[in-house]
């Protein structure tokens, strides 16, 4: 008994270990295709990019001029890691975001990904002018219906690549 209980789990080992090392190359190039194309939709238009894989951002450019920074972000939403990539121009002002992956409920915080007027407030998105919480919380930013934490920790992922925008460019951290 002992030994078919260790042959079996053996030859299950065998087969997870096997489809990891087939799947493994093709996963990690699909994601670093998602994050490469969110990139380009988080900022203006550049020719090179430049990763700090230390600070986890971009820093994009073009023509030697810098175009501005995308900014990798995690924070907990309500149903576990919601990561995000936010472009930030030199300025300071948020250019776009774009969520790389979440654990939200489908149909309502899920909706982070696809309810343009949530995501279409975030394009231009000046911290300097608006204050960045959820309207709820006396903030400018309209929250998700149904989806107060989801929104919540979108602004706060926002907020942390904004904090570590300030930090590359030497300043001090948003409060």
């Amino acid at each position: 008994m002992v030994t078919v209980l260790g042959l079996t789990c053996l030859l299950c080992s065998a087969i997870l270990g096997g489809a990891y090392v087939l799947t493994k190359e093709p996963i990690d190039k699909a994601a670093a295709d998602k994050t490469k194309q969110a990139v380009s939709q988080v900022l203006p238009h550049f020719t090179e990019v430049e990763y700090n894989e230390e600070g986890r951002y971009y820093t994009a450019k073009d023509a030697d001029a810098l175009v501005g920074y995308a900014i990798e972000s995690t924070t907990v939403g309500f149903g576990g890691a919601l990561s995000l990539i936010v472009g930030v121009t030199p300025d300071g002002v948020v250019y776009n975001t774009s969520v790389l992956s979440h654990s939200e409920t489908p149909g309502l915080g899920a909706k982070c990904t696809t309810d343009q007027k949530f995501m279409s407030q975030w394009k231009g998105f000046n911290p300097a002018v608006k204050k960045l919480s959820v309207t709820k919380d006396g903030g400018d930013v309209d929250a998700i219906t149904a989806s107060t934490i989801t929104s919540r920790a979108y602004a706060l992922a926002v907020e942390n690549a904004l904090n570590t925008f300030n930090k590359i460019q030497g300043g001090q951290d948003n409060e």
